[in-house]
């Protein structure tokens, strides 16, 4: 694998550049698809949302000045065009960000891609009840297992103010799973 550094200086000069891109699709693609996957939660519009991070990856690497890592500036990218298309699909539909999250948590069900039992279904019904904070942070922490530094240099907030929203998350699930 390429060292960060060398595959931002590359992705950063013309000359390099597509083939260094083809290396960072190559090498993030699955993992941006499945943190992105668990906040749209549809397939088809999993794949539109990746294409639209790597989309905006390119067009502004030249400003990605290295404060923190590649990844993270990339995860930040994916998070914020995964929240701009729930709200902008939500308003096309017509309907409230809330009722838009149910009608996702039921189309599970017929996703063949969906490889969960009747539990992760609970679980995404719990996750689906959570402001999109907590319910980001919690994704982040529980399934994809990073480090509340990691988390914190993707979302751009405290490890602290990551704690709280986890502990949130952790205590609104367990009443959801209990009570339904």
């Amino acid at each position: 694998m390429i060292a960060e550094e060398t595959l931002v200086q590359e992705l950063q000069q013309e000359e390099s550049r597509a083939k260094a891109f083809e290396v960072l699709v190559n090498t993030y693609k699955e993992r941006l698809y499945w943190h992105i996957r668990r906040i749209v939660l549809d397939h088809d519009d999993t794949d539109d949302v990746l294409q639209n991070t790597f989309i905006k990856v390119y067009r502004n690497i030249e400003k990605f000045k290295g404060d923190s890592k590649l990844y993270s500036w990339m995860y930040r990218i994916a998070t914020n065009e995964s929240l701009t298309f729930l709200k902008q699909k939500s308003r096309k539909m017509g309907i409230s960000d809330q009722e838009l999250k149910d009608r996702m948590v039921e189309n599970l069900q017929a996703d063949v891609y969906f490889e969960g039992d009747e539990i992760q279904l609970k679980l995404q019904k719990a996750l689906a009840t959570l402001p999109d904070k907590q319910k980001l942070v919690f994704t982040m922490k529980y399934f994809q297992e990073m480090k509340y530094t990691d988390i914190s240099e993707a979302l751009d907030t405290s490890v602290g103010a990551l704690k709280a929203s986890y502990h949130l998350a952790v205590k609104k699930i367990e009443t959801y799973l209990k009570e339904n």
